[in-house]
């Protein structure tokens, strides 16, 4: 499948996992800035009335920023720990995280399975997140997990370089919705289809389109199916950009 190396050789994890899509959160504070400096400065300088309607217009791009950051420094952490937790693996098995980027979920995942492997996939990019690359989520997976067998691949979520039913479970977080194209999300979803194997789990969360993620693995013929919220930890700056949970099952083979 790939070439496989120990981790335990690895650096330690020196840069964290990074921030998702950081121009958003950068976007959010400038405009926090921009509406609460001249609000403050007018409340100061006695025009109460306009100061005030800045300083309340102010406070939602602010607060967004907040909850954006709790969310992708922490919240999703906790999101996906319980997800890990409750899929009851034995340790040995092989698992794919689609989407990398620094290892945050793929930490997690190898930490669960000690005499198993581990396999990312990223283009690595560093518009999707702060300090995008793979070396660094060698190392964040390295220091999680340091018996755990790990393999990184450079490769897109449309073609994934693999054979057919290899992994135990397939994972992708906040990852799918960055293809601008149906179809392209459709193909995405049906190559971790592809690789799942049978009896196998995939779960994918993102803040849009798991509508279809869903239709797309009832329509294979998936057991399971199921969308769930990660609630307020899951939040990209409000409930208007929550991430969803899908997660199903590939029917074993007969």
């Amino acid at each position: 499948m790939t070439a496989r190396m120990k981790v335990e050789s690895a650096p330690p994890v020196t840069n964290g996992y990074g921030i998702d899509a950081p121009y958003v959160v950068i976007a959010l504070g400038v405009l926090a800035a921009v509406l609460l400096v001249p609000g403050g400065i007018l409340v100061a300088t006695g025009t109460p009335s306009a100061g005030i309607a800045l300083l309340i217009t102010g406070a939602w791009p602010g607060a967004a920023a907040v909850i954006y950051l709790h969310t992708t420094l922490r919240g999703k952490f906790r999101c996906w720990r319980k997800t890990v937790g409750r899929l009851g693996l034995v340790g040995s098995e092989t698992v794919l995280d689609v989407g990398c980027g620094r290892g945050a979920v793929l930490a997690l995942l190898a930490a669960a399975i000690p005499d198993g492997e581990a396999v990312g996939v990223d283009l690595w990019r560093r518009h999707d997140q702060s300090g995008n690359d793979r070396a660094t989520a060698e190392a964040n997976v390295a220091a999680a997990a340091p018996s755990t067998e790990l393999a990184l691949r450079t490769a897109d979520m449309t073609q994934l370089p693999f054979p057919d039913a290899v992994f135990d479970v397939v994972t992708s977080n906040a990852a799918v919705h960055s293809l601008t194209d149906r179809e392209a999300r459709r193909r995405a979803i049906y190559e971790m289809a592809r690789v799942t194997r049978p009896g196998g789990r995939m779960l994918v969360a993102d803040i849009r389109h798991t509508g279809d993620y869903q239709e797309d693995l009832e329509q294979l013929g998936w057991s399971r199916v199921d969308t769930s919220s990660f609630g307020w930890h899951g939040w990209y700056g409000g409930p208007w950009m929550a991430t969803r949970l899908v997660s199903a099952t590939k029917p074993a083979e007969p």
